[in-house]
C-alpha cells in the first residue's frame, strides 16, 4: 500500500511540476516577450454651431453621413443680410465717387467760371467808380445844386458793395485753383474706410450664415431643423472626427518600464480578431489612477495603473467610439531593434 502511494505521488509530481512550470512561464516568462493591454477606442468630437442668430433655412446632412473639410452642412436665412449688404455697397460707391472728385480737384471749367466771375466783378467796380466820379464832378461844377448828397452816398455805397463782391470772387478763384483741402480729402477717406469696414462686416456675417465642417468627420447627431432659431449657444450638429483615433488603455507599474512613446503596437477588435490595425504609443500618463471598471485586466481592479494612448491608423474606418480593443506590443523585439539601430 505504501509503495502504491509513493508511486502515485511520483506520478502526480511528474504531472504537476511541468504543468506548474508552464503556468509560471505563461505568467512570467511570456511577459518578457509581449505586453497585452486592454482598453477602448476614443475619438475627438466637435459641436458645430452658427456664429450668428437667425432662422435655419437648410440642414443638408443626416446622422451617419460623412462630411469633408469645408463642406457646407447647414445654412441660415440670409435675405435681410443681403439687403443690408446691397445698401452698404451703394454707400461705398457714393463715398468713392466723392473722394475721387476731391482728389481730382477743380475742373478747368470751374476755374474758367471763377475767372469770368472775377472779371465781371472788376467791371462792376469800375462802373461804380466811374459813376461816383461823374456825380462828384457834377456836384463840384454846380456847387451841389445838380446832385444831392443822398445820390453821392448811394454811389459810394454801390462802389463799396462792388469792391466787396470783387474780393469774394477773387477768393473763390483762389479756392478753385488750389482745389480741395487735405483735411477734406482725409475726412472723405476716413468715411470711405468706415463704409468699407461695414461692408466687410456684413459680408463676413453672410459667409458665417453657411455652417461648414472643420475637417473630415461623421455626423453623430443632427440637433436643429429648418425653421429653428439658431444661436451660438445651440449646436446644429455633433461630429465625430475620423482622425486622429486612439485606444485608451492602462498599464500597471510593473510593465510601465517596458513601453515608451513611439513604440509600435498592434490593435485587435472583437469583430475582426484576426485582422490587426497598426498603431504606436503616443502618450503615457505621468499620474497613476485606479483602473476604470470598464477595463478588463488580469490584475485586481483596484490596482494603480497609468493611462496609455495608442494612436492607430484606421483608413478603413473600422474603429468606433467606445469599442473594446486589445493592444499587443512585443517589448523584447522592440528593444532588440533599437539595440541593433544603435
Amino acid at each position: 500500500m505504501t509503495a502504491k502511494r509513493v508511486m502515485a505521488g511520483v506520478v502526480l509530481a511528474a504531472v504537476l511540476v511541468p504543468g506548474g512550470a508552464y503556468w509560471w512561464y505563461l505568467r512570467h516568462g511570456a511577459r518578457d516577450d509581449a505586453l497585452t493591454l486592454y482598453g477602448n477606442v476614443d475619438i475627438r468630437q466637435v459641436s458645430l454651431a452658427f456664429e450668428g442668430s437667425d432662422r435655419v433655412a437648410d440642414m443638408r446632412v443626416e446622422e451617419g453621413d460623412r462630411v469633408q473639410p469645408g463642406q457646407v452642412v447647414a445654412r441660415l436665412d440670409t435675405r435681410t443680410l443681403r439687403l443690408q449688404l446691397d445698401q452698404a455697397a451703394a454707400q461705398v460707391a457714393v463715398l468713392q465717387e466723392t473722394l475721387r472728385a476731391l482728389r481730382n480737384g477743380s475742373r478747368p471749367e470751374e476755374i474758367a467760371r471763377a475767372d469770368a466771375q472775377v472779371v465781371a466783378a472788376q467791371a462792376e467796380v469800375e462802373r461804380s467808380r466811374l459813376q461816383l466820379r461823374r456825380l462828384q464832378d457834377t456836384a463840384a461844377q454846380t456847387n451841389g445844386r445838380a446832385v444831392g448828397r443822398q445820390d453821392l452816398d448811394n454811389a459810394r455805397t454801390q462802389l463799396r458793395v462792388a469792391q466787396a463782391q470783387l474780393d469774394a470772387q477773387r477768393q473763390a478763384q483762389r479756392l478753385a485753383q488750389a482745389g480741395p483741402r487735405e483735411e477734406d480729402i482725409g475726412r472723405a477717406e476716413a468715411q470711405l474706410r468706415a463704409a468699407q469696414a461695414e461692408y466687410a462686416l456684413l459680408q463676413h456675417r453672410l459667409d458665417q450664415a453657411e455652417l461648414r465642417a472643420p475637417q473630415a468627420a461623421v455626423v453623430r447627431a443632427r440637433l436643429l431643423e429648418p425653421g429653428d432659431m439658431a444661436s451660438p449657444q445651440r449646436p446644429a450638429y455633433t461630429l465625430a472626427l475620423t482622425d486622429p483615433k486612439w485606444v485608451r488603455a492602462y498599464v500597471n507599474e510593473v510593465d510601465l518600464g517596458r513601453i515608451r512613446p513611439g513604440m509600435a503596437a498592434r490593435v485587435y477588435i472583437d469583430s475582426a480578431p484576426q485582422a490587426s490595425i497598426a498603431g504606436r504609443v503616443g502618450y503615457i500618463s505621468s499620474v497613476a489612477e485606479f483602473t476604470p471598471k470598464s477595463v478588463q485586466t488580469e490584475d485586481l481592479r483596484t490596482s494603480l495603473v497609468y493611462e496609455v494612448r495608442i494612436l492607430v491608423e484606421d483608413p478603413d474606418d473600422r474603429l468606433r467610439l467606445g469599442m473594446p480593443a486589445t493592444v499587443r506590443m512585443d517589448a523584447a523585439a522592440q528593444a532588440q531593434t533599437q539595440a541593433h539601430a544603435r
